[in-house]
């Protein structure tokens, strides 16, 4: 058989099938789909992959300038402390640094996979034919039904994020979170470790955490409330302690430790037994109540040397004798009216 035009392309020669001679139009009229679906799921990866170590790459940035201490690396801007604090305050700092940038590392990182990854699935399926729309609602049901099983929990993850973001506390810190108080051992994305006074630990979810106090940051106050005499010369008190406060903060075991002089802040209220004077002074974070102590002892010693009393609660006791009861039951019982129970002793306790 012959061709009969110029446009034919071959000659069907006996003995050959018409389904080998369709094979190669089939792969002229398919050749779109069997080369450019593989491609563009070839470039969705390689898209996918290039945009998440774009993000791990800022993500490294982030992390590093929150190990960068906000100073420069330079002396902390707090003054008058000792080699021995400064050091302290530097490892101190350098582990919340460490912790917080681990873990917020690790969930950005996180995040930024689990979405990458899905946006990418959701294009390789859309470009191998598969539909989205039933899928992305069962998802989006299943999702509904662990969003409410699991709400506590989201808002357990969310608030320790937070926590760690804004620097609210970290390990080492002395804080107050309601019922626990203590110093903190661990903080993690879902639970806090406070250990308290007594060595008991407590796990508190970090969705429960309403408020915090932090008795570690950047400075602390000693506040001494100090009870005299009605009768002494307040001048003659606000003085002594003065004088002590000064001497305390000269002394080589507490260099470093107050941050300025001690100061009376003046008559704090007036109680039954006495006057009380309030003496306060800023120390560094977590030695507020050694120097609490201290300077209680020290002013003590000062004003007992300036013959200043410090009062102590006074009663007046009335003892009444058998005899005196009698004589009293005796004078009622005649219609007397007048007698009055003797006071047998009288003294101060």
């Amino acid at each position: 058989m012959a061709p009969t035009g110029a446009s034919a392309s071959y000659v069907l020669q006996p003995g050959t099938s018409g389904q080998a001679l369709a094979a190669p139009g089939w792969l002229r009229d398919n050749v779109g789909a069997l080369i450019g679906v593989p491609l563009r799921i070839v470039l969705i990866v390689v898209g996918a992959a290039i945009v998440r170590a774009v993000a791990k790459k800022a993500i490294t940035r982030v992390v590093q300038r929150i190990l960068q201490p906000s100073d420069g690396g330079n002396e902390p801007r707090r003054t008058g402390r000792g080699p021995a604090v400064l050091q302290r305050d530097r490892s101190r700092a350098n582990e919340r640094r460490e912790q917080r940038a681990r873990t917020i590392g690790s969930v950005l990182s996180s995040a930024v996979t689990i979405v990458v990854g899905l946006m990418a699935m959701a294009m390789v399926l859309d470009q191998i034919g598969i539909a989205l729309g039933p899928l992305l609602a069962s998802a989006g049901v299943v999702g509904l039904a662990i969003g409410f099983g699991a709400q506590s929990l989201v808002a357990d993850y969310l608030s320790g994020m937070l926590i760690m973001m804004e620097d609210q506390y970290g390990v080492g810190d002395s804080v107050d979170l309601g019922e626990a108080v203590g110093e903190v051992e661990h903080v993690g994305l879902r639970l806090t470790q406070i250990r308290d006074l007594n060595g008991g630990l407590w796990h508190i979810r970090n969705g429960e955490i309403l408020r915090v106090r932090n008795d570690s940051q950047e400075w602390a106050r000693a506040v001494l409330d100090i009870s005299v005499a009605y009768d002494a010369n307040l001048d003659t008190v606000y003085s002594v302690l003065e004088k002590t406060g000064n001497e305390m903060r000269q002394d080589p075991e507490f260099e470093g430790i107050l941050l300025e002089d001690p100061s009376v802040w003046g008559v704090q209220s007036l109680d039954a037994d006495g006057v009380v004077v309030r003496l306060a002074v800023k120390t560094v974070p977590l030695k507020q109540w050694g120097v609490t102590r201290e300077l209680r002892r020290r002013a003590k010693t000062a004003l007992d040397a300036a013959g200043i009393e410090i009062p102590f609660p006074q009663r007046t006791v009335w003892m009444r004798t058998d005899s005196d009861a009698t004589a009293a039951a005796g004078g009622n019982g005649h219609g007397n009216g007048n007698a009055e129970t003797p006071a047998a002793t009288a003294g101060r306790r």
